[in-house]
């Protein structure tokens, strides 16, 4: 017994991988690790953050927090831009700035992707501000417990 494909199969199956080769890089080849060049490009496309923007954001509290319903966010500084921030949840990235407000909270936002980080003294929570929802609630750092 043969498992082998038939003939016309195969060289169609043949065909259309040479093509992919020959039309430029190969799909595995695309999720090779971006140049220092490009990720310097990426980053230059980030704002200048405001002076009030930078002070908040020497109050964002950083490292794995963990979250209701065994979730957890990992908040970290981005490492090409100052006072921005990469928020991590559900193995999606979030690139964030510090926005002032008027309640004393600390609010990173990706105004991009419509998410926010909203963090008060004893809890943060993420927010999808383009539906109005949480996307995951009480999430306390070390340094938020009473």
């Amino acid at each position: 017994m043969s498992h082998a494909l038939p003939l016309s199969r195969l060289s169609l199956l043949a065909l259309s991988t040479a093509a992919a080769l020959m039309s430029g890089s190969p799909a595995w080849a695309q999720d090779a690790p971006v140049s220092k060049k490009a990720a310097a490009k990426k980053a230059a496309a980030l704002p200048d953050l405001s002076p009030e923007q930078l002070a908040n954001a020497e109050r964002v509290l950083t490292g794995a927090t963990p979250c209701e319903f065994n979730q957890s966010v990992t908040v970290s500084a981005n490492a090409d831009k100052a006072g921005y921030f990469k928020i991590n949840f559900k193995g999606k990235n979030y690139v964030m700035a510090p926005e002032p407000t008027t309640t004393g909270a600390v609010r990173l936002e990706d105004k991009k992707n419509g998410v926010v980080w909203l963090q008060i003294a004893n809890k943060s929570m993420l927010m999808n501000a383009k539906i109005g929802q949480r996307m995951v609630d009480n999430c306390v750092h070390p340094s938020q417990k009473i």
